[in-house]
């Protein structure tokens, strides 16, 4: 939702405006800052347990570790050093890194998959703590504020039911700004700067935006992350960071076989690493969730998007009309249950009544929530009314609840798609989905020397997979690939 500020408000922001120049650690520039060192702080401690919430940490200590050590050992001769740094891997397939305000940088096992050494960790690592060290989210932070920008986060459907959603909130929201040009391509020379500084050879990072290239070009990725951004063009980019790393080995006159590369050592520690969707967590097949360790399935909508977190699973229909999800609800009662939900959710219900859900007790709620004129706002520019239908249904000991949200005016259009995915919740007794196994990465040691789609093949590679496999392992098929090098396949 669109913040509004009274004129107080405006001229406070003002006085910040005129009193906000600050220099800029990295360039020495002076520029405006909203944001002091003490707000990006507290930024990042408020949203560091909603991102770790939302997305899980990835349950390898040998992996934390490692990101620990090498961030904490690259965090000590970056500038600004004398933040407090977190470094974690998160529990998602997506490709991506990211960094908040105040030091905390995250990266997911989908990108550890595909990292082929660790000179391509260390130069995007260090990608991310530049964003931190040159303040680029505080300054996007400042241009939101002074833009009256509200952050709606992550929530999947239209932003006016975003906050019906946890993961709609200030805090992840810094997640989702995006940085520019300019900003990406400091970060790409800081990344090549502390990489080198701490002994790794900076060119591998050029070599990882070209995998990141090709995995966007064959069109399967979920998403991909900022620094692999339509500005600069990757292609440029590849050049550049290449150009970047051999001006400072020149500079310091560091020898390339003095810097590492680490890619053996790289490869057997991500052996076992889970790999797209883990089943255990939750996975979507034939328009049905089922979630084998809670035990539960239901359907979902034809056509909708979805979204699945340890925190909850969010359904919208393309054109973002209405939002569906699922989450865990505190009670002891189904009825304390929906107490706390309607209050939480400012809702006021026109109608509730018990209902069974493929025998189970449940609660089924029609509500509504009226936004409240906003004073100084035309009435012609107040949002329309919401509507909600909310079933909360009690299994194992918890409760579920499932909430659908559109425009009142639409609630009859959907009302048949929340209905039917709500009253389709049900016990999972399936063997099949219940033992379902994630994929993992397996790390192989060739026997003889052959291309990389001949190696594939002797490890039964389906023909549909060998490019996946291909950009996986940062080749190409028709690549030679000597006898006892390390290969990527994927396995169950």
């Amino acid at each position: 939702m669109m913040k509004t500020y009274s004129l107080a408000g405006l001229g406070a922001a003002a006085i910040l405006l005129f009193n906000g120049c600050s220099t800029n650690p990295v360039s020495g520039k002076k520029e405006v800052m909203l944001v002091s060192e003490g707000q990006e702080i507290a930024m990042g401690q408020q949203a560091d347990p909603q991102i770790t919430a939302q997305m899980g940490l990835y349950p390898n200590e040998t992996l934390q570790r490692f990101i620990d050590e090498k961030g904490q050992k690259m965090a000590a001769i970056a500038h600004r050093s004398n933040l407090k740094y977190q470094f974690k891997i998160v529990d998602s397939p997506v490709i991506n890194a990211f960094a908040v305000p105040g030091g905390y940088v995250y990266f997911t096992r989908g990108i550890m998959a595909h990292f082929n050494n660790e000179a391509q960790f260390a130069g995007v690592l260090g990608h991310e703590i530049g964003h931190v060290t040159a303040r680029h989210s505080a300054r996007q932070q400042t241009k939101a504020t002074l833009a009256q920008v509200g952050l709606i986060g992550a929530a999947i459907a239209s932003p006016r039911f975003g906050q019906y959603a946890e993961q709609a909130s200030q805090g992840l929201g810094l997640l989702f700004l995006k940085f520019g040009r300019d900003d990406e391509m400091q970060a790409d020379e800081l990344g090549v700067d502390y990489s080198s500084q701490i002994g790794y050879d900076a060119k591998q990072m050029a070599d990882f935006f070209v995998t990141l290239q090709r995995e966007q070009e064959k069109g399967g990725a979920q998403a991909l992350p900022d620094f692999l951004s339509t500005h600069p063009n990757p292609a440029d980019r590849y050049t550049r960071v290449n150009q970047l790393a051999n001006d400072w080995k020149q500079k310091n006159g560091a020898a390339s076989t003095s810097l590492a590369v680490n890619r053996d050592g790289y490869l057997r520690m991500i052996d076992g690493l889970v790999y797209g969707e883990d089943p255990k967590q939750g996975f979507v097949e034939n328009n049905r969730f089922y979630h084998p360790d809670l035990k539960f399935e239901f359907p979902i909508p034809a056509g909708w998007a979805h979204q699945n977190s340890p925190a909850q699973f969010q359904m919208a229909p393309k054109d973002g009309k209405a939002l569906m999800f699922l989450t865990l609800v505190p009670g002891t009662s189904l009825e304390a249950a929906a107490q706390q939900v309607v209050q939480k959710n400012q809702l006021q219900p026109v109608e509730s009544k018990s209902v069974t859900v493929n025998g189970l007790p449940a609660i089924a709620i029609v509500a509504d929530q009226q936004q409240q004129q906003q004073q100084g706002q035309p009435q012609q520019q107040q949002q329309a009314p919401v509507r909600a239908l909310i079933y909360l249904i009690q299994y194992n000991n918890a409760i579920y609840g499932m909430m659908g949200v559109t425009a009142a005016t639409d609630f009859n259009a959907f009302y048949p798609s929340f209905s039917a995915t709500m009253q389709g919740f049900a016990p999972l007794n399936d063997p099949d989905k219940l033992n379902r196994q994630p994929e993992r990465v397996r790390i192989k040691t060739l026997k003889l020397r052959s291309t990389l789609a001949a190696a594939l093949r002797t490890y039964n590679v389906p023909e549909k997979r060998m490019e996946e496999m291909a950009i996986l392992n940062g080749m190409q098929l028709n690549d030679q690939v000597n006898a006892g090098s390390l290969i990527k396949v994927i396995e169950r």
